[in-house]
């Protein structure tokens, strides 16, 4: 790694974002050439229907072809593509890309059989296991579109899911697996396709061993005895231009949006990520500690690593409880991983549970090189406490579902720049970030405001919603003419690092000033009291809006309660002064998240203002919500139970 010192780093970033500038068009066409296509493309960008665009318009290619086909062809069929690691049954499959190749081509027959072909969706609600991968890439080889459903949604949700894409088939499997319980799938399938509208054909059924699901026939088929009559199915190319996955986040309406990735933009601009964001290259190890069911999962287990030739972990299981704090650390010395890619959350979860990180004493993790952070915020508090555990570079960065892959970050190997703490970085190449007033005035370094991506967004972003370019006009594009809107806040400062403090919703305004909750939870991480933190607004009569911070305690912690939520109140008005008027801590067992590890703010918010409110479908634990309804009651407020 170079010393950053020398300042190659700097020079090399100044360099290419430049270019970048310069030709935009030239630098895609450069980052293209990366991506195997059957036919060119004749039209780099379509700018014609703005604010819609389209990249390598006229190319055609096949996703899965450029994942697992062209590398059995370059002669590294025999190299480790896919390792399942299941921390809940403690088997480790394994798949070279020949074998991944022979798997993929036999579910693709087995869809084509079930009646799936070019442009058709099929909805996959799976857990951890290997098939829901062969499922994703056998869409991605008969240019069918995917849209996966993260496994034990709800039925409602998943229903809606279904209305919207109008899948020909549902692929699932009998149960997903969690700490000391298993999650019957098929019951809330069942469910789900009661209440849509729309009838599948076809609902293929993965049974595993932990459960056996009930089938009806004749819409219900079996995995196993489908593949095994199953003819292998070959690549099929697509316009460049064509979806490869719809991937659905929450609305603020209640109707999910489908956020819709095409394929040639999207191959492009993650090959052009791994090698230059990620630092690694064909035969590392790569580590997404995510779920497919989340956008991490589908760019960065499934479609990345396997594109850019690396060895990629599925591992089923969490960073703690499976079976304790040490969970990473075997999986990194176990499978040689270079690079993990983790929710800061999963970093305090380990750090709640073993504070000094004895439990890394029993295992060799020096085949780690950078340790990425992304999903939400990382806190400075956390991410010191990475890098004195794990001795590497720890990098955060930004994006989001819509984005597909980064649009903040520092870049691996000979590239490193800086390290930030409480930075997500820098403008990646295809990103031009500005911080815009509420009239849509660029602003200075350091004042606080929206953060939005000046217009076109680059390869790899969504193109548009899934049959609602009219909502995604609204959506996005509407707030601040010309720019995408990223709904988060945040500033650039002196030397155009990226901080992100809260989404939009959580800057509060107290008596006139606009705060960020995100400096507050800075300042309230740092009590070494805390071993986690979250800071909302809530309704005052007097100042329109004050903040409450709730705090969980190192589970070792035996001073009193009071004193700590006094230090805390005194720290946060030393550090970013009375303004803050800060006079609440609460401490809570747990933070309300979601499954991916974001926490519930919005909620925690409407609970505490009384407001009408439904407990997410993405929620991890609803106990851990309930908790916070009893704390807030305790302390006088008048909270309500969902809808």
């Amino acid at each position: 790694m170079v010393d950053t010192a020398t300042g190659q780093g700097a020079d090399w970033y100044g360099r290419t974002y430049a270019g970048w500038m310069a030709d935009p068009k030239g630098f895609w066409a450069e980052a293209s050439t990366a991506v195997t296509w059957s036919t060119p493309w004749t039209q780099v960008l379509d700018d014609s229907d703005k604010p819609l665009y389209r990249w390598f318009v006229g190319g055609e290619l096949n996703t899965c072809y450029n994942v697992i086909d062209r590398h059995v062809e370059a002669g590294r069929g025999d190299q480790p593509a896919l390792i399942h690691d299941s921390a809940m049954t403690g088997v480790v499959r394994q798949f070279t890309y020949a074998e991944l190749q022979t798997e993929v081509a036999r579910v693709a027959g087995a869809f084509r059989a079930l009646g799936v072909g070019k442009g058709d969706r099929v909805v996959i609600y799976m857990p951890m296991v290997p098939e829901a991968v062969f499922a994703m890439l056998a869409c991605a080889r008969l240019g069918a579109v995917h849209s996966v459903v993260f496994g034990g949604f709800a039925d409602k949700e998943l229903a809606k899911r279904v209305d919207d894409a109008k899948p020909v088939l549902v692929v699932t499997a009998s149960c997903g697996l969690e700490a000391g319980r298993v999650v019957e799938y098929k019951p809330i399938l069942d469910s789900a396709l009661d209440i849509a509208e729309h009838k599948p054909a076809h609902c293929l059924m993965l049974q595993r061993p932990q459960c056996t699901a009930s089938m009806v026939a004749p819409r219900d088929v079996d995995w196993q005895a489908v593949m095994a009559t199953a003819e292998p199915a070959a690549c099929v190319p697509v316009a460049a231009t064509d979806p490869l996955y719809i991937l659905y986040t929450s609305g603020s309406t209640g109707v999910p949006k489908g956020v819709v990735r095409d394929n040639g933009g999207h191959l492009t601009a993650l090959l052009w990520s791994m090698e230059h964001i990620y630092g690694v290259k064909a035969g590392d190890v790569f580590w997404a500690a995510s779920d497919i069911g989340w956008v991490v999962g589908h760019s960065y287990i499934v479609y990345a690593p396997l594109a850019a030739g690396c060895t990629t972990i599925m591992y089923e299981g969490k960073p703690v409880g499976t079976p304790d704090a040490g969970a990473f650390w075997r999986v990194i010395e176990q499978h040689k991983v270079k690079v993990l890619f983790v929710a800061p959350t999963a970093f305090r979860a380990i750090k709640k549970e073993d504070p000094t990180a004895s439990l890394l004493a029993k295992y060799d993790i020096s085949s780690l090189e950078t340790l990425f952070l992304a999903g939400e915020r990382a806190d400075p508090e956390t991410v010191k406490w990475a890098q004195a555990t794990v001795k590497v570079p720890v990098i955060d960065h930004w994006w989001q579902t819509e984005l597909g892959w980064p649009g903040a970050a520092n870049f691996a190997g000979s590239r490193l720049m800086p390290v930030k703490i409480g930075s997500a970085g820098l403008p990646v190449p295809g990103y031009e970030i500005h911080i815009l007033s509420p009239a849509s005035e660029v602003l200075e370094p350091n004042q606080t405001g929206d953060v939005a991506i000046k217009l076109p967004l680059p390869p790899g972003a969504l193109p548009t919603l899934w049959n609602n370019a009219e909502g995604y006009k609204k959506t996005y594009l509407v707030d601040h003419p010309g720019y995408y809107m990223t709904g988060d806040a945040g500033f650039i400062d002196d030397d155009g690092y990226l901080h992100f403090m809260s989404r939009t919703d959580d800057i509060i305004n107290v008596a006139g000033h606009r705060l960020a909750t995100g400096a507050m939870e800075e300042v309230v991480a740092t009590h070494p009291s805390v071993a986690e933190c979250a800071v909302i607004g809530v309704a005052d009569e007097v100042k329109g809006m004050v903040p409450m911070a709730f705090v969980v305690l190192y589970a070792s912690e035996i001073r009193s309660k009071t004193d700590i939520e006094r230090e805390v109140v005194k720290k946060v008005r030393d550090t970013i002064g009375p303004v803050a008027a800060l006079k609440m801590v609460l401490p809570v067992k747990a933070l309300p998240k979601t499954r991916s590890g974001k926490i519930l703010r919005k909620t925690m918010r409407q609970i505490a203002d009384g407001e009408p409110y439904q407990v997410p479908a993405t929620i991890d634990d609803p106990a851990v919500l309930a908790e916070i309804r009893r704390t807030l009651h305790e302390h006088g407020f008048d909270v309500r139970h969902p809808d």
